[in-house]
């Protein structure tokens, strides 16, 4: 796994680098920069890391000047003192967005999205080649029943029940449990509408799908739409459009 940092303060370079190799001994460092031209540079001539932690105010001026001169196509996870810059750092490759002084608990929890985002691919789609095979053998759809979540060293077993809804936040999926544990997932909510059973599951807006035993109420709102009252706490109130109110009452119903 090679990484680069860039940052333009020397001590916050031999922190981070220090904290990484605790963390992920086997991860290679392979440069550092602290400055815009030093990194533009670099990419025009190199290949991309598998992973970049920047910093936003560098030597020379602000890191996003960086993307208006070369292309970044590798994952990036910010590490500033400045809140101010979040809304524009996802705009870019960003996956997460850490706040100094670092603490190790947030940095473990970036890097876990980074590798949750990356590594799970192979093994999640071997489990869908198997289930369509499945399928086409059994003449019969065959749905999800279980994902495998990724831990530091190793993976466990999550199954559908657990789950209490999905949601999906900077192009990244989450799956809260009963327990109101959250987990990545390396699919899309529309990737997720195909694989979960329709009787237990249902797509309440772009945002979230939901199980149907984590629906305590819903009750009508202004335009048509519908609020809709989960059993786990939520962070903002959860609405189904005008559209999909007929559809979400027969499908309570069934």
């Amino acid at each position: 796994m090679e990484v680069i940092i860039i940052e333009d303060e020397d001590y916050n370079v031999k922190l981070l680098q220090g904290r990484l190799l605790q963390l992920r001994p086997d991860w290679t460092i392979s440069h550092t920069f602290d400055s815009v031209k030093s990194t533009v540079n670099y990419f025009k001539e190199n290949a991309q890391p598998d992973l970049i932690f920047m910093d936003i105010q560098l030597a020379d001026g602000i890191s996003f000047s960086i993307f208006d001169q070369v292309e970044i196509t590798c994952p990036i996870i910010f590490t500033t003192a400045f809140d101010e810059y979040a809304i524009q750092a996802f705009k870019v490759m960003s996956i997460d967005y850490l706040l100094k002084p670092l603490k190790d608990s947030e940095l473990e929890q970036a890097i876990q999205k980074f590798e949750s985002i990356t590594k799970p691919k192979n093994l999640q789609k071997d489990g869908v080649y198997k289930e369509l095979l499945d399928v086409i053998r059994n003449g019969e759809k065959k749905y999800r029943t279980r994902f495998l979540i990724q831990g530091h060293s190793s993976y466990t077993k999550l199954t559908v029940d657990e789950i209490a809804y999905f949601y999906s936040e900077n192009k990244i999926t989450f799956a809260v449990t009963f327990a109101q544990k959250e987990h990545i997932v390396n699919f899309s909510l529309e990737q997720l509408e195909e694989e979960l059973s329709k009787d237990n599951f249902f797509r309440l807006n772009r945002k979230y799908i939901a199980n149907i035993q984590a629906i305590q109420s819903f009750e009508d709102f202004f335009g048509g739409k519908l609020i809709v009252h989960l059993t786990v706490p939520m962070k903002e109130q959860i609405t189904v459009s005008r559209l999909k109110n007929s559809a979400f009452k027969e499908w309570m119903g069934k």
